[in-house]
């Protein structure tokens, strides 16, 4: 529960982030290195999916496989306060429940 928790968290981050640089607001964040594709990668393969204008829908795979890639940790450190005026909540947490569904084991013989 802790580990669907956390991973929750942090996927509204990404999301805050994909938001921010979606939105061409980029005055108030500075971005190294470290993370710079990642960023441009999530909002290249994913923003349409978050976007309040939009109607909700299943991410694809594309955008599914950046965000598994993607080094949370290093986006979290670039959200701001403006996030929700630009994306919708309820479709970052659709998105990351989405791409971290993890398949029931199989049956032990």
């Amino acid at each position: 529960m802790a580990m669907y928790f956390n991973t929750n968290i942090l996927f509204l981050a990404f999301f805050a982030v994909t938001g921010i640089l979606f939105s061409g607001n980029n005055n108030n964040m500075v971005v190294g290195d470290d993370c710079q594709g990642d960023m441009q990668g999530l909002v290249a393969q994913c923003a349409m999916y978050v976007q309040k204008s939009l109607p909700k829908m299943n991410p694809s795979q594309q955008c599914c496989s950046v965000i598994q890639k993607a080094d949370m940790p290093c986006v979290c450190q670039h959200v701001t306060k403006d996030v929700e005026k630009i994306i919708d909540m309820e479709k970052v947490i659709f998105v990351a429940q989405y791409c971290y569904t993890v398949p029931s084991p199989p049956p032990i013989a």
